[in-house]
């Protein structure tokens, strides 16, 4: 017993130096030197949060590739099926657009929807296709999973989507609704911003980060520049297991399938 007591201690001591995470803890300066200062203790999902991204970003060597996709066509598309979505009591979103190509291009590069075992060296790939998103709440943020995305259409994942989202931030979603996703997206463009590095949700090995989109002159090959309405996106990965090259590769392969949704079914 005094054995397991000393081992539990042990744990304890290296997991508040960050001994885990390969980052040794350094002791905090007395703020209230410089002025007033108030505690405010962390909230759980806070807590988890600060918790599983700093694991994440510790282990996980990030990579992010930029990129901006022309979505003018799919925007006016996108409006006009918006009506049909909503008599179902969706919103079709780009987000919800998303979920279908990026669970589409998971099939074409397996490497993104897999894990790492670094303690068996094995690589685990999943023949399933769930993903999270990431969702803004008065808490913290969540990532509510939508499972079997391939297997649904856009009007059930908008659906899906909007009462998840609803859940997460009325505080009633279940723990199992936020478990088992393959692969994250999260979208800023509501807020604004023009890209970002968002974090490898581990144990997956991408996220796609979504910023707002805007109209920028693209010149269109016969010496006039068009008005075009374009997304940027921000692919962060593993880079244990995904190579630049494939990042590349993944996120023209979304771009292509956002500005030629057909590619999908070809």
């Amino acid at each position: 017993m005094d054995d397991v007591k000393a081992y539990s201690k042990k744990l304890h001591r290296e997991r508040k130096a960050g001994v885990g995470f390969g980052v040794k803890q350094e002791p905090l300066p007395d703020f209230s030197k410089f002025g007033e200062i108030e505690r405010v203790k962390m909230n759980k999902i806070r807590e988890v949060t600060a918790t599983h991204l700093s694991y994440a970003w510790a282990t996980i060597p990030h990579v992010t590739q930029f990129d901006k996709a022309d979505i003018t066509q799919l925007e006016k598309a996108r409006k006009e099926l918006n009506k049909q979505v909503e008599k179902a009591g969706g919103k079709l979103t780009v987000t919800a657009i998303l979920l279908k190509i990026i669970a589409a291009a998971l099939k074409e590069f397996p490497q993104f929807n897999s894990s790492i075992d670094m303690e068996t060296k094995e690589i685990i790939y999943k023949k399933y296709f769930n993903i999270g998103v990431a969702v803004d709440t008065e808490r913290g943020l969540m990532v509510p999973v939508i499972k079997d995305v391939d297997k649904k259409n856009l009007t059930e994942l908008s659906v899906e989507l909007g009462e998840l989202a609803k859940k997460a931030r009325e505080r009633k979603i279940s723990l199992e609704e936020l478990q088992g996703g393959c692969f994250t997206i999260t979208n800023l463009g509501g807020i604004g911003g023009t890209a970002f590095t968002p974090v490898v949700n581990s144990p997956e090995v991408a996220i796609l980060g979504v910023s707002r989109g805007s109209y920028e002159p693209v010149y269109n090959g016969y010496g006039v520049f068009e008005p075009r309405l374009m997304l940027p996106l921000s692919l962060s990965y593993d880079h244990r297991i995904i190579d630049g090259a494939d990042a590349v590769r993944f996120l023209r392969w979304v771009i292509g399938a956002l500005e030629q949704p057909l590619k999908m079914w070809i």
